[in-house]
């Protein structure tokens, strides 16, 4: 039936010494995550009020109050290279850009675009070949590789975020249908059997049962509960993926077009988000990207009641309403992430948990929607990457520190050492 199912990491599957000894740091998969929101953020309700340790969040970040051992923010980055350095409008086009790859994208709305290779394509060049999926590409909104989408740059620009070459975006699938396919389909039977599974309602767990309770057999009782949690999350999203697929019919049925996504957008979020942790968890990929919506994106949040395009709100003019919807915005993103936060810190793995192991960067390349500057970037670090950080800080940097500087760092605690990525003066000290 074309079913490929990978496993998370099982204590019973270790050498001896490795189980006698504990898993030592660089033993231990450490995976990479850039998770990107659009527009610029509030910053007065983003920014916590003093260095060091984190105390009570502001507004923005409240949402992750329980989480606040778990990441670190980190103020005064700029990513210089989204200016405009004589090029006029376009800021969002160049943020987006510019944001992984640290390079001044070239003005330009038609085939010629010129960008740079992103971090997280530097890390699948070296570290991708160790899992079934070099690299995850993920999103929430679909974008265009043509056409005008900001004075005069390329929609390729304003949504991409991940770059394989200068001149090559990495398309990212909005279609958790199509991910989840990817995960755990057979490439070369895929489009038969999601064609057959559909149609008799089978899930993938049931083609491997047989299998499963063989295996568990053999297990000791910690990979036994890990390999049922595992399972049920797998069957949670099968189930979610059929209620959204329920609602397609419905809407082919009433004559109109079905859109491939959740009609619900928190939930686009977090089904998606919830795929790209079980790839984490079943060592399917180690790095991945999630645009939660593309640059200049002017998508309404009726589900918090905000029926303005997100893009006009962020030019709000110092307007109190306008900051006001910003600010409600913006925490409505962050309660998505923390969402993510808390399904990664629940999953145990043999040394720690999935969030230990891993390193996960959400923000954007604007700080304040209405100024469109690209200094004092809203970033967060979370995760403990496998030992290699200490989060629960808040640290602030010289302004006009390169964001650069951060992205070599991440990849030197993936074991990828690079001398140079976009604008980058150095590694970023202060992190350990």
């Amino acid at each position: 039936m074309g079913t490929a199912l990978a496993l998370p990491m099982l204590e019973g599957a270790l050498p001896l010494s490795a189980l006698a000894q504990s898993l030592k740091p660089a033993q231990r998969p450490n995976r990479i995550a850039f998770l990107f929101v659009p527009n610029g953020v509030n910053m007065e309700h983003w920014t916590p009020a003093t260095e060091g340790a984190l105390d009570t969040l502001p507004t923005v970040l409240e949402p992750l109050q329980p989480l606040k051992s778990e990441f670190q923010v980190l103020t005064g980055l700029a990513q210089r290279n989204a200016f405009a350095l004589g090029d006029g409008p376009g800021d969002h086009a160049r943020s987006s850009a510019a944001w992984l790859t640290g390079v001044h994208p070239k003005k330009t709305a038609g085939s010629d675009i010129q960008n740079g290779i992103s971090a997280d394509q530097v890390a699948s060049q070296h570290i991708g070949g160790r899992t079934r999926l070099p690299s995850l590409e993920l999103g929430c909104e679909r974008g265009a590789v043509s056409g005008n989408c900001d004075s005069g740059y390329s929609c390729a620009y304003s949504s991409s975020i991940s770059w394989r070459s200068p001149t090559t975006p990495m398309p990212k699938e909005v279609n958790p249908r199509m991910v989840f396919e990817r995960l755990f389909g057979d490439s070369e039977l895929a489009d038969e059997s999601l064609q057959k599974r559909r149609k008799q309602r089978i899930s993938i767990l049931d083609l491997v049962a047989e299998d499963a309770a063989e295996l568990k057999r053999k297990l000791g009782s910690r990979d036994k509960l890990k390999i049922e949690e595992y399972f049920t999350s797998v069957r949670d999203i099968e189930s979610r993926l059929e209620r959204m697929e329920e609602s397609e019919a419905k809407l082919v049925k009433m004559g109109q077009k079905p859109t491939g996504v959740p009609s619900d957008y928190g939930e686009h979020v977090r089904l998606m988000g919830d795929m790209m942790i079980l790839a984490f968890q079943a060592d399917l990929t180690r790095i991945s990207t999630f645009m939660f919506a593309n640059e200049g994106s002017n998508r309404n949040y009726r589900n918090i009641g905000i029926s303005d395009g997100h893009h006009d709100i962020s030019h709000h003019g110092k307007q109190a309403e306008k900051l006001e919807k910003k600010r409600q915005i913006d925490r409505f993103h962050v309660e998505q992430l923390a969402y993510i936060l808390n399904r990664m810190r629940s999953i145990r793995e043999v040394e720690g948990t999935l969030l230990d192991n891993t390193m996960l960067l959400y923000g954007g390349g604007i700080g304040d929607g209405d100024r469109h500057n690209h200094d004092d970037l809203p970033i967060l670090l979370a995760g403990r990457g496998a030992g290699k950080l200490k989060p629960g800080r808040h640290v602030r940097f010289r302004q006009g520190t390169p964001l650069n500087n951060l992205f070599l760092s991440m990849l030197d605690k993936v074991g990828v050492d690079v001398e140079q990525l976009g604008d980058s003066t150095g590694k970023l000290q202060g992190l350990l």
